[in-house]
């Protein structure tokens, strides 16, 4: 069963200029493990955690340093839940998570499908 679905779409460009202006926005949106990411990297991931919050219905409560989004060679991205995040699917009862993410021409792009 489909519980939600998000879509986001970044310029990157302009994201990173306001990761520039506000340096301590990096810790908070990304873990360590994503933070030093190229930048269209970065975008995408932010993208997708964007994506996800609009999936699990936006609500203000989630921390983004409670989400992992990895790359799989040959395969699709995979996203590591835990805390305020993890809680909201919980709660929602997903089970997994349909993530594509995407970067050109200076736009990043996700989409995510939870399913329940």
């Amino acid at each position: 069963m489909i519980i939600g679905v998000g879509i986001d779409v970044v310029d990157v460009g302009r994201f990173m200029a306001t990761l520039e202006r506000t340096p301590r926005l990096r810790e908070k949106l990304f873990t360590a493990e994503e933070r030093d990411l190229p930048d269209s990297s970065l975008a995408a991931r932010f993208a997708a955690k964007e994506a996800i919050a609009k999936a699990f219905g936006a609500p203000g409560t989630m921390h983004w340093h409670d989400a992992t989004v990895r790359r799989v060679a040959g395969g699709p991205p995979e996203v590591e839940l835990r805390g305020t995040v993890q809680a909201r699917a919980e709660e929602l009862g997903v089970k997994h998570l349909h993530l594509s993410i995407s970067h050109d021409a200076g736009i990043a792009s996700a989409m995510v499908v939870a399913e329940g």
